[in-house]
């Protein structure tokens, strides 16, 4: 068999390109579900997340419509584009699921978040916690001579942003319920 002739200029490669070009850039979306309320639906929406190996960065959960018996999961997870596809296909199949919304491709979203910290301080430290409690608008829940425990609604930074100056100052705890995101504007 005789070697072939490729003319100059010209690429022995095929003109079909067989390598996959997906991204392996990772993005953080946030997926809105809207799903029958009945026992068993979270454990398999759920279910599909860790049996694949997805991670749940943040979830909640609440019935939205009680005569229709609906709840909203809003889930935050990360992804290659293809991986965050694949989760929104897979959870469209699953039976009790009405809808699955991708609140990050779908245009601008409101996404608010609710945190309690508890610091502990005295002296100019639990002075500085007041100070920038204010500043950030957290509201005082609960206060003893040792501690306040300070309430923060904001998106995920701000509460990371919060959560990141009060450390030093006598952090000791911190409950956060997790992203509620709703798309802006009139539609659904």
């Amino acid at each position: 068999m005789s070697a072939l002739k490729i003319k100059k200029g010209s690429s022995k490669h095929s003109a079909y390109n067989l390598r996959p070009n997906f991204s392996d850039v990772t993005e953080t979306h946030t997926l809105a579900v809207l799903v029958e309320n009945e026992p068993g639906v979270l454990a398999r929406v759920i279910g599909l997340f860790s049996g694949r190996g997805y991670n749940i960065e943040s979830l909640t959960v609440a019935e939205v419509d009680h005569q229709g018996h609906l709840s909203r999961i809003t889930i935050v997870t990360k992804g290659t584009p293809q991986v965050i596809e694949q989760i929104k296909a897979q959870l469209g199949r699953i039976v009790p699921v009405h809808e699955v919304h991708d609140l990050t491709v779908e245009g601008s979203s409101v996404e608010r978040e609710l945190a309690l910290f508890k610091v502990k301080s005295t002296g100019d430290k639990r002075v500085e916690a007041l100070r920038l409690a204010d500043i950030f608008r957290a509201q005082v829940v609960d206060s003893t001579l040792e501690s306040f425990v300070f309430q923060l609604t904001g998106a995920p930074d701000k509460i990371d942003a919060f959560a990141d100056l009060m450390r030093p100052l006598g952090l000791i705890e911190i409950a956060r319920t997790g992203v509620a995101a709703l798309a802006r504007g009139a539609g659904a």
